[in-house]
């Protein structure tokens, strides 16, 4: 199957569908979408968003990012949107990494590190992360993910939700590695610098960019690491953490294997 969707202006948009089980059955295409923010989707990229007959929408950024980039909507839009209204006084994690110290390949990818660890316990995508997986179990339809870029709060949960159904560890990390092939255009590694520099004062060199832009196998490692070091197992986490009981676990499998 051809996964990517090319959109126009929507980056990284992409079924995580249509993968075989350990059961020996297969998730169903056209389920499961991710993607980038839609802020600044096109209206065709809106009209093929109309195409899909989405469910629900499960917008994973903060509420400061949510509020500088709205999602723009088809007309009829009735999806389910499922989002975080937190007020969150912190700096950005990421603003504040690229102002306090020293920019280079190496220490961002050890702040990519460390981000994916925590990211599976900020109270605000364990709220978000739960919600998405009990609508997976009711949703009568498709169900979209998405942040800013689509590619690490995102990034996890589609792998969590691989996890659940039963595929496998190889297929799990080369869908999280696809963002490097659909969403790191030239154009995007050229704006991300210049917003390095004018949020830091500092030039970025083009391997602390990549690294920051792209994903990279460690990253997601890192955040299951952290997972099964606080409980013992991703099933532990899913069940103790996100709520995804047996019987909610049954249901999603119901409604995505075949």
């Amino acid at each position: 199957m051809t996964r990517h969707l090319p959109l126009e202006a929507i980056e990284n948009f992409r079924d995580y569908g249509d993968y075989p089980t350990s059961a020996g059955r297969r998730v169903h295409e056209g389920r499961l979408w991710r993607s980038a923010a839609h802020a600044k989707a096109s209206d065709a990229d809106l009209e093929a968003l109309a195409g899909l007959g989405l469910a629900v929408i499960v917008d994973l950024r903060r509420k400061p990012e949510r509020l500088r980039a709205p999602s723009r909507r088809h007309a009829g839009f009735a999806a389910l949107v499922i989002e975080n209204d937190r007020d969150d006084p912190r700096q950005d994690p990421w603003i504040e990494f690229i102002r306090s110290g020293p920019i280079t390949e190496e220490t961002t990818r050890a702040y990519m590190r460390g981000y994916a660890a925590a990211a599976p316990f900020e109270p605000a995508h364990v709220e978000l992360y739960g919600r998405y997986f009990a609508a997976l179990a009711e949703a009568d339809g498709p169900v979209l993910i998405h942040c800013a870029a689509g590619k690490d709060r995102t990034g996890i949960l589609a792998a969590l939700t691989h996890h659940l159904l039963g595929v496998h560890a190889d297929d799990m990390v080369a869908d999280y590695l696809l963002t490097n092939q659909f969403a790191r255009r030239p154009e995007r590694l050229a704006e991300a610098a210049r917003a390095i520099e004018a949020a830091s004062g500092r030039a970025p060199p083009p391997g602390a960019v990549s690294a920051a832009m792209g994903v990279e196998a460690e990253y997601l490692d890192a955040a299951f690491a952290a997972i099964r070091d606080a409980h013992g197992s991703l099933d532990g986490y899913l069940a103790e953490v996100l709520g995804v009981d047996a019987g909610r676990r049954d249901a999603i499998v119901h409604r995505l294997v075949a």
